[in-house]
Protein backbone atom coordinates (compact mmCIF):
# COMPACT_ATOMS: atom_id res chain seq x y z
CA UNK A 1 0.00 0.00 0.00
CA UNK A 2 1.53 3.46 -1.04
CA UNK A 3 2.22 6.00 1.77
CA UNK A 4 1.58 9.33 1.17
CA UNK A 5 4.02 12.12 1.92
CA UNK A 6 6.75 9.72 2.99
CA UNK A 7 9.90 10.91 4.46
CA UNK A 8 13.20 9.29 4.99
CA UNK A 9 15.01 11.18 7.62
CA UNK A 10 17.79 9.22 7.27
CA UNK A 11 18.10 10.21 3.95
CA UNK A 12 17.20 13.48 4.33
CA UNK A 13 20.34 14.03 7.46
CA UNK A 14 22.25 11.67 4.80
CA UNK A 15 23.14 9.15 7.42
CA UNK A 16 23.06 5.07 8.08
CA UNK A 17 19.60 3.54 9.66
CA UNK A 18 22.25 2.43 11.81
CA UNK A 19 23.92 5.63 12.54
CA UNK A 20 24.98 6.56 15.93
CA UNK A 21 23.78 9.68 18.59
CA UNK A 22 27.04 11.28 17.65
CA UNK A 23 26.85 10.92 13.67
CA UNK A 24 22.75 12.15 13.55
CA UNK A 25 23.86 15.14 16.13
CA UNK A 26 26.93 15.44 13.01
CA UNK A 27 25.69 15.52 10.30
CA UNK A 28 22.86 17.93 11.19
CA UNK A 29 25.18 20.66 12.39
CA UNK A 30 26.95 20.25 9.02
CA UNK A 31 23.22 20.70 7.45
CA UNK A 32 22.11 22.97 9.28
CA UNK A 33 25.24 25.40 8.95
CA UNK A 34 25.13 24.91 5.39
CA UNK A 35 21.54 24.98 4.92
CA UNK A 36 21.06 27.97 8.01
CA UNK A 37 18.47 31.05 6.51
CA UNK A 38 20.69 33.45 6.96
CA UNK A 39 23.14 32.38 4.46
CA UNK A 40 20.14 32.35 1.76
CA UNK A 41 18.23 35.24 2.55
CA UNK A 42 15.12 34.87 -0.10
CA UNK A 43 15.81 31.28 -1.23
CA UNK A 44 12.58 29.33 -0.77
CA UNK A 45 14.37 25.98 -1.46
CA UNK A 46 16.93 26.54 1.02
CA UNK A 47 14.58 27.17 3.66
CA UNK A 48 12.02 24.31 3.22
CA UNK A 49 15.80 21.67 3.32
CA UNK A 50 16.66 24.20 6.44
CA UNK A 51 13.23 23.41 7.91
CA UNK A 52 12.93 19.65 6.53
CA UNK A 53 16.65 18.57 8.29
CA UNK A 54 15.03 20.16 11.64
CA UNK A 55 12.60 17.73 11.74
CA UNK A 56 14.30 14.86 10.54
CA UNK A 57 16.63 15.72 13.68
CA UNK A 58 13.62 16.39 16.30
CA UNK A 59 12.68 12.48 15.15
CA UNK A 60 16.02 11.07 14.81
CA UNK A 61 17.80 12.28 18.18
CA UNK A 62 15.01 11.70 20.64
CA UNK A 63 14.66 8.21 21.18
CA UNK A 64 11.49 7.65 21.57
CA UNK A 65 10.42 9.16 18.64
CA UNK A 66 12.60 7.68 16.48
CA UNK A 67 11.53 4.17 17.83
CA UNK A 68 8.04 5.23 16.65
CA UNK A 69 9.32 6.51 13.30
CA UNK A 70 11.04 3.32 12.64
CA UNK A 71 7.98 0.89 13.81
CA UNK A 72 5.52 3.05 11.73
CA UNK A 73 7.72 2.52 8.59
CA UNK A 74 8.61 -1.14 9.44
CA UNK A 75 4.40 -1.57 9.38
CA UNK A 76 3.58 0.73 6.34
CA UNK A 77 6.58 -0.53 4.38
CA UNK A 78 6.20 -3.99 3.94
CA UNK A 79 3.02 -5.83 2.10
CA UNK A 80 0.26 -5.09 4.22
CA UNK A 81 -1.99 -8.01 2.88
CA UNK A 82 0.54 -10.81 4.73
CA UNK A 83 -0.15 -8.83 8.15
CA UNK A 84 -2.89 -9.73 10.78
CA UNK A 85 -4.69 -8.44 13.81
CA UNK A 86 -2.31 -10.40 15.76
CA UNK A 87 0.54 -9.74 14.39
CA UNK A 88 0.02 -5.53 14.77
CA UNK A 89 -1.37 -6.42 18.35
CA UNK A 90 2.16 -8.38 18.94
CA UNK A 91 3.98 -5.66 17.33
CA UNK A 92 1.89 -2.69 18.99
CA UNK A 93 1.36 -1.48 15.57
CA UNK A 94 -2.30 -1.07 16.73
CA UNK A 95 -3.40 2.25 15.39
CA UNK A 96 -1.39 2.89 12.45
CA UNK A 97 -3.89 2.36 10.35
CA UNK A 98 -5.11 5.62 10.90
CA UNK A 99 -2.16 7.52 9.55
CA UNK A 100 -1.87 6.49 5.41
CA UNK A 101 -1.10 10.19 4.97
CA UNK A 102 2.85 10.70 6.77
CA UNK A 103 2.24 14.13 7.88
CA UNK A 104 -0.75 12.86 9.64
CA UNK A 105 1.42 10.45 11.50
CA UNK A 106 4.16 13.22 12.08
CA UNK A 107 2.04 15.84 13.39
CA UNK A 108 0.68 12.69 15.64
CA UNK A 109 4.38 12.37 16.67
CA UNK A 110 4.92 15.65 17.45
CA UNK A 111 2.32 16.26 19.42
CA UNK A 112 0.65 18.66 16.96
CA UNK A 113 -2.83 16.76 16.95
CA UNK A 114 -3.17 15.77 20.17
CA UNK A 115 -1.71 18.66 22.27
CA UNK A 116 -2.99 20.99 19.72
CA UNK A 117 -6.28 19.64 18.68
CA UNK A 118 -7.19 18.62 22.35
CA UNK A 119 -5.91 21.18 24.91
CA UNK A 120 -6.32 24.36 22.81
CA UNK A 121 -9.63 24.18 22.60
CA UNK A 122 -10.51 23.02 25.95
CA UNK A 123 -9.69 26.52 27.22
CA UNK A 124 -12.55 28.71 26.12
CA UNK A 125 -13.52 30.46 29.39
CA UNK A 126 -16.27 33.05 30.25
CA UNK A 127 -15.70 36.36 31.24
CA UNK A 128 -18.63 37.11 33.98
CA UNK A 129 -18.12 40.83 34.33
CA UNK A 130 -17.72 41.24 30.34
CA UNK A 131 -20.93 38.86 30.02
CA UNK A 132 -18.42 37.44 27.31
CA UNK A 133 -16.67 34.79 26.13
CA UNK A 134 -12.84 34.75 26.12
CA UNK A 135 -12.00 33.25 22.75
CA UNK A 136 -7.92 33.40 23.41
CA UNK A 137 -6.52 30.29 23.23
CA UNK A 138 -2.82 29.32 25.55
CA UNK A 139 -0.37 26.79 24.49
CA UNK A 140 2.61 25.61 26.02
CA UNK A 141 5.15 24.68 22.93
CA UNK A 142 8.63 23.23 24.03
CA UNK A 143 12.11 23.49 22.00
CA UNK A 144 15.05 22.33 21.97
CA UNK A 145 17.90 24.76 22.78
CA UNK A 146 19.55 24.39 18.55
CA UNK A 147 15.92 25.36 17.78
CA UNK A 148 15.57 28.44 20.44
CA UNK A 149 19.24 29.27 19.04
CA UNK A 150 18.86 29.54 15.36
CA UNK A 151 15.16 29.59 15.19
CA UNK A 152 12.75 27.39 13.27
CA UNK A 153 9.21 26.80 11.91
CA UNK A 154 6.95 24.07 14.13
CA UNK A 155 3.38 23.42 11.61
CA UNK A 156 0.46 23.23 14.38
CA UNK A 157 -3.08 21.62 13.62
CA UNK A 158 -5.52 23.90 14.91
CA UNK A 159 -9.05 22.74 14.29
CA UNK A 160 -8.07 21.22 10.83
CA UNK A 161 -6.48 23.75 9.92
CA UNK A 162 -2.89 23.85 9.45
CA UNK A 163 -0.62 26.56 10.74
CA UNK A 164 3.25 27.45 10.34
CA UNK A 165 4.59 29.32 13.33
CA UNK A 166 8.05 30.88 13.19
CA UNK A 167 10.01 30.69 16.07
CA UNK A 168 12.60 33.65 16.26
CA UNK A 169 16.34 33.19 16.75
CA UNK A 170 17.06 33.48 20.28
CA UNK A 171 14.03 32.94 22.24
CA UNK A 172 14.05 31.78 25.46
CA UNK A 173 11.71 30.12 28.23
CA UNK A 174 9.06 32.39 29.27
CA UNK A 175 8.55 34.01 26.04
CA UNK A 176 4.67 34.20 24.21
CA UNK A 177 4.29 34.27 20.85
CA UNK A 178 0.73 35.73 19.54
CA UNK A 179 -0.87 34.23 16.34
CA UNK A 180 -3.78 36.67 15.48
CA UNK A 181 -7.75 35.13 14.71
CA UNK A 182 -6.02 31.46 15.35
CA UNK A 183 -7.51 30.60 18.64
CA UNK A 184 -10.64 29.37 20.15
CA UNK A 185 -14.07 29.60 17.44
CA UNK A 186 -17.08 30.51 19.17
CA UNK A 187 -19.94 28.09 17.50
CA UNK A 188 -22.63 30.04 15.85
CA UNK A 189 -20.50 33.47 15.34
CA UNK A 190 -17.82 34.34 12.80
CA UNK A 191 -15.47 35.38 15.94
CA UNK A 192 -12.08 33.62 17.14
CA UNK A 193 -9.91 34.69 19.89
CA UNK A 194 -6.01 34.83 19.51
CA UNK A 195 -3.49 31.88 19.87
CA UNK A 196 -0.91 32.34 22.39
CA UNK A 197 1.70 30.14 22.25
CA UNK A 198 4.42 29.94 26.04
CA UNK A 199 7.47 28.80 24.74
CA UNK A 200 9.93 26.69 26.87
CA UNK A 201 13.19 25.81 26.26
CA UNK A 202 14.46 22.21 26.97
CA UNK A 203 17.13 21.99 29.04
CA UNK A 204 20.74 21.00 27.85
CA UNK A 205 23.21 18.63 28.86
CA UNK A 206 26.22 21.05 28.25
CA UNK A 207 24.78 24.45 27.18
CA UNK A 208 23.33 26.74 30.22
CA UNK A 209 21.27 29.79 29.18
CA UNK A 210 21.63 32.94 31.11
CA UNK A 211 19.62 35.92 29.63
CA UNK A 212 21.65 36.03 25.82
CA UNK A 213 24.81 34.36 27.21
CA UNK A 214 25.76 30.97 27.29
CA UNK A 215 27.56 29.06 29.88
CA UNK A 216 29.52 25.52 29.57
CA UNK A 217 32.01 23.47 31.88
CA UNK A 218 34.89 22.64 29.95
CA UNK A 219 37.42 19.58 30.80
CA UNK A 220 40.77 20.41 31.26
CA UNK A 221 43.76 18.13 31.90
CA UNK A 222 46.27 18.88 34.34
CA UNK A 223 49.32 19.52 31.70
CA UNK A 224 46.95 21.78 29.55
CA UNK A 225 46.56 23.99 32.22
CA UNK A 226 49.79 24.29 33.54
CA UNK A 227 51.41 24.77 30.18
CA UNK A 228 48.74 25.93 27.96
CA UNK A 229 47.55 24.51 24.71
CA UNK A 230 45.39 25.25 22.12
CA UNK A 231 42.34 22.77 21.99
CA UNK A 232 39.39 22.03 19.97
CA UNK A 233 35.97 23.01 21.20
CA UNK A 234 32.27 22.08 20.56
CA UNK A 235 30.23 25.41 19.97
CA UNK A 236 26.24 25.41 19.38
CA UNK A 237 26.91 26.70 15.93
CA UNK A 238 30.09 24.74 15.35
CA UNK A 239 33.57 23.29 16.16
CA UNK A 240 36.67 25.93 16.84
CA UNK A 241 40.08 26.01 18.25
CA UNK A 242 40.48 27.85 21.41
CA UNK A 243 43.74 28.83 23.29
CA UNK A 244 44.05 28.32 27.02
CA UNK A 245 46.44 30.56 28.71
CA UNK A 246 49.80 28.96 30.61
CA UNK A 247 49.50 29.12 34.01
CA UNK A 248 45.32 28.77 34.10
CA UNK A 249 43.44 27.56 36.96
CA UNK A 250 40.40 25.40 37.65
CA UNK A 251 36.94 27.48 37.62
CA UNK A 252 38.91 30.06 35.40
CA UNK A 253 36.32 31.68 32.86
CA UNK A 254 37.64 32.36 29.32
CA UNK A 255 34.70 34.39 27.36
CA UNK A 256 34.03 34.28 23.80
CA UNK A 257 32.83 37.37 23.06
CA UNK A 258 29.61 37.45 20.38
CA UNK A 259 29.34 33.56 20.93
CA UNK A 260 26.28 33.88 22.89
CA UNK A 261 22.45 33.74 21.87
CA UNK A 262 21.60 36.44 19.22
CA UNK A 263 18.16 37.76 19.41
CA UNK A 264 16.87 41.09 17.81
CA UNK A 265 19.65 43.34 17.78
CA UNK A 266 21.44 42.27 20.83
CA UNK A 267 24.10 39.62 21.19
CA UNK A 268 25.60 37.47 24.16
CA UNK A 269 28.30 35.90 24.96
CA UNK A 270 29.70 32.46 25.72
CA UNK A 271 32.09 31.38 28.58
CA UNK A 272 33.63 27.78 29.23
CA UNK A 273 34.45 27.12 33.02
CA UNK A 274 37.32 25.08 33.08
CA UNK A 275 37.35 22.52 34.80
CA UNK A 276 40.17 19.98 35.81
CA UNK A 277 39.96 16.36 34.73
CA UNK A 278 42.02 13.83 36.19
CA UNK A 279 42.40 10.39 34.61
CA UNK A 280 40.83 7.85 36.57
CA UNK A 281 43.91 5.49 36.54
CA UNK A 282 47.46 6.69 35.70
CA UNK A 283 50.21 4.94 33.27
CA UNK A 284 53.27 3.95 34.47
CA UNK A 285 55.36 6.87 32.89
CA UNK A 286 52.52 9.61 34.07
CA UNK A 287 53.22 8.20 37.79
CA UNK A 288 57.09 8.89 37.07
CA UNK A 289 56.86 12.21 35.69
CA UNK A 290 54.64 12.67 38.50
CA UNK A 291 57.14 12.08 41.15
CA UNK A 292 59.82 13.87 39.51
CA UNK A 293 57.45 16.73 39.32
CA UNK A 294 57.11 16.18 43.34
CA UNK A 295 60.71 16.48 43.83
CA UNK A 296 61.14 19.66 42.08
CA UNK A 297 57.86 21.19 42.96
CA UNK A 298 58.74 24.72 44.98
CA UNK A 299 55.28 25.94 46.14
CA UNK A 300 53.56 24.56 49.33
CA UNK A 301 49.75 24.04 48.34
CA UNK A 302 49.05 24.51 51.87
CA UNK A 303 50.78 27.05 53.47
CA UNK A 304 47.94 29.89 53.80
CA UNK A 305 45.82 27.63 54.93
CA UNK A 306 48.02 26.08 57.96
CA UNK A 307 48.49 30.21 58.73
CA UNK A 308 44.60 30.79 58.79
CA UNK A 309 43.46 27.36 60.59
CA UNK A 310 45.75 28.34 63.22
CA UNK A 311 44.49 31.58 64.10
Amino acid sequence: MALNGFKDYFKVLGIKKNATDKEIKNAFRQLARKLHPDLHPHDVEAESKFKEINEAYEILSDQEKKKSYEKYLSYWLNDRNEKSDDFDRKNNYIGFDDFINFDDFLSDLLGRFNEVGQEIYSNISSDNKANSLNLDAEFNLQITFVEALNGTKKILLVNDERIEVDIPQGIQTGSKICIKNKGNIQMGKAKRGDLLLKVSVKSHPIWKVKGLDIYADLPISLDELALGANIEVALPQGDTYLLIPSGSLPEQKIKLEGQGIQYLDAQGDLFFTLKLKLPEKWSNEELELLKKLRSVRIDEPRSSWFDQACT
